[in-house]
């Protein structure tokens, strides 16, 4: 009978002892979410929609948590404020021109509220102050645009597929250039008849120069061209040797 009744203390006191370990840690882990054992000070944002905001959720700056949704409450039916509680040894990184953003941890996370960074010259927000805000973009409005993006880009490659099979069938002006030989025989032979007109010219060319009335005109233009080529080396002289009598 003794044995029974220490036995059943026993296990008891190992009940209990577990059951008020559980429960400081659950106190401390809760404390920590709430900031209970950290210094913290109050900003406060309005958003005509918090798109799912929830008190308890975690406010980041600069990607590290730095506080808590304290509250969460509609001021008319265009404004809803937040409350927030921020780490003490923050606030001087916290500018009065900063703005808090709704955002998400991860892909499909939980709501968090962010706060962008103001410039350095700004003061830092005070205990109490209301910061401005970004409204958030909803996850409708994004799949509405995207919707309209797939029905555009389904309908530009029904028309890309409609072109193709009329290329290929040699439909229209393009479809006969790819298609038809005969008019790239004609471009080749057009190509023919330009070489040939060029080397004609070419020949009358030479032709012109040997003629006595076009004699002295080609002449006087090579005596030109002699002439300017004489001056740039003698330039180029003069240049070198000006160099070496500054070195």
């Amino acid at each position: 009978m003794e044995t029974h009744t220490t036995k059943f203390k026993v296990r008891l006191g190992l009940f209990i002892t577990g059951g008020l370990l559980i429960f400081v840690v659950a106190v401390f882990i809760i404390g920590k979410q709430k900031n209970l054992f950290t210094p913290v000070y109050k900003l406060t944002t309005t958003f005509y929609n918090v798109s799912g905001l929830q008190v308890g959720n975690s406010i980041r700056f600069s990607g590290i948590n730095v506080g808590t949704v304290d509250n969460i409450k509609i001021i008319n039916d265009t404004t809803v404020q937040v409350d927030m509680l921020i780490q003490k040894n923050v606030q001087k990184f916290i500018k009065s021109d900063c703005q808090a953003a709704i955002g998400s941890a991860g892909l499909i996370g939980d709501r968090i509220l962010v706060i962008t960074q103001g410039s350095s010259d700004a003061a830092p927000a005070k205990n109490g102050q209301q910061i401005l805000s970004k409204e958030p973009v909803e996850p409708d409005a994004i799949m509405a645009s995207l919707q309209i993006t797939a029905d555009n880009a389904a309908v530009v490659s029904y028309q890309l597929a409609q072109i193709m099979t009329k290329v290929n069938s040699g439909s229209g002006t393009l479809g006969r250039f790819i298609q038809d030989s005969t008019i790239a025989e004609n471009i080749n032979q057009t190509i023919m008849n330009l070489k040939k007109s060029s080397k004609g010219l070419n020949e009358n060319m030479n032709a012109a120069k040997e003629n006595f009335l076009f004699r002295g005109y080609y002449k006087r233009k090579e005596k030109a061209a002699e002439k300017i080529k004489a001056d740039s080396i003698g330039k180029k002289a003069e240049q070198q040797k000006s160099n070496e009598k500054k070195k």
